[in-house]
């Protein structure tokens, strides 16, 4: 099993490898995560050639300024019997450009795939830019495929019930983008890089929530 975290900051890029094979019954666990003040172009492929193989690729970014990051995935089921899963969630500020190209194929024959792809966003400027355009490919007819992209803004319900229970609105900004945030942070194994991880983000978005 490898199970690999990249961290980007400044003056730190530390990008993970372009082109990645995954065999019979291998177990590949990859995080990405990109800090503000960082711009980046961030490709990986991943061929899934291998039966019982699985692939988790997740991602987590916050772009400021005027950061420039692309991050495109290509993840190839070549063969059947495998999965892979994908979550990609990121906060734009100031007047940052992100890119989200992520796709997935199945070849032809290449029965019994799992394969989902998700890619969610949130705006929290006028001028800060993002596209996002999730892809499936299939050639096989037993899969379960799917792919999604939102781009919004915070929910204001839920700044107005934590505003109605005493949190300030920047308190209550920040809870709001740490738990959006969340499900990628879960997915490291390493409870100690986790935690590090955790409280570096958190003091990442309250100086972009300022």
């Amino acid at each position: 099993m490898s199970s690999e975290v990249y961290i980007l900051r400044p003056g730190v890029v530390n990008l993970p490898p372009e082109h990645i094979e995954v065999h019979d019954g291998e177990t590949l666990n990859i995080t990405v995560i990109v800090m503000p003040g960082v711009s980046a172009d961030i490709p990986i492929r991943v061929d899934v050639c291998g039966t019982g193989a699985s692939v988790t690729l997740n991602g987590l970014y916050l772009t400021d300024g005027n950061d420039k990051v692309s991050i495109v995935t290509d993840i190839r089921h070549t063969v059947g019997g495998s999965t892979s899963s994908q979550l990609f969630n990121g906060v734009a500020a100031g007047e940052s450009r992100f890119n989200f190209f992520g796709k997935i194929l199945i070849a032809q024959d290449a029965q019994k795939i799992e394969a989902y792809q998700t890619n969610r966003n949130i705006l929290l400027s006028e001028k800060a830019l993002i596209d996002t355009k999730p892809q499936l490919e299939i050639y096989a007819d037993d899969v379960k495929c799917s792919h999604g992209a939102t781009v919004g803004q915070l929910n204001a319900d839920e700044q107005f019930y934590m505003r109605s229970r005493g949190i300030p609105e920047v308190e209550a900004k920040v809870l709001q983008i740490i738990s959006f945030l969340s499900p990628v942070l879960a997915g490291i194994e390493d409870e100690k890089l986790r935690a590090s991880l955790s409280e570096e983000v958190e003091q990442a978005v309250r100086k972009m929530s300022e």
